[in-house]
């Protein structure tokens, strides 16, 4: 829970207590930063891919029933049915590492989007909190009503581009913590 809700004495008990964030840690965090959230896109999201991979794992199976590859020797026959296995295979995982690694991380001092594209390419963009103007929430279509999932865009002063957080689980409570931060770190400096 982020600490703008919890009050000095729990702080203190929390403080001496298992976190369940106390053993993250990412590539550029500051020694004194704490992780307040570390968001994906929701697992709902992933369903239609999900989908797909099953219908293509299940579609060598009506291929007997199709006559257009029996000319092919047997031995041909299972080596396409192995290749397909393996494309189907990297296809999964290619799709699984991007919903994973995909991450935003709200911390007390400043918001981080990771964008994962390949093994090879990844893109980072972070804000200060102090340079937050803006925290709006975009939610579209009954499925992202009904899991309670969508977008934040986050507007930012000067040349730091602004961040979008897709699709991410409880978009309003996350806006909401991001601007109590934003007034809770402006009121500390007299802003």
């Amino acid at each position: 829970m982020p600490d703008i809700f919890i009050s000095q004495r729990e702080q203190e008990k929390e403080e001496n207590s298992v976190d369940s964030k106390a053993g993250l840690r990412f590539e550029t965090q500051e020694k004194e930063e704490k992780i307040i959230f570390l968001l994906r896109k929701h697992w709902v999201t992933n369903i239609p891919w999900l989908f797909l991979a099953i219908i293509l794992i299940l579609a060598p199976l009506v291929l007997p029933y199709f006559p257009l590859l029996t000319f092919l020797p047997w031995r041909y026959q299972l080596m396409a049915i192995i290749l397909w296995y393996l494309l189907i295979t990297a296809f999964v995982l290619e799709r699984f590492l991007s919903w994973y690694f995909n991450v935003y991380i709200v911390t007390d001092q400043r918001i981080i989007d990771y964008d994962f594209y390949n093994l090879l390419y990844k893109d980072t963009c972070e804000a200060d909190i102090e340079k937050i103007q803006d925290v709006s929430v975009k939610m579209g279509g009954m499925g992202q009503v009904i899991f309670n999932f969508g977008n934040i865009l986050i507007e930012t002063a000067g040349a730091i581009p602004n961040l979008e957080f897709e699709q991410v689980p409880n978009p309003a409570s996350v806006a909401k913590v991001i601007h109590e931060l934003r007034d809770k770190i402006g009121g500390e400096q007299g802003v």
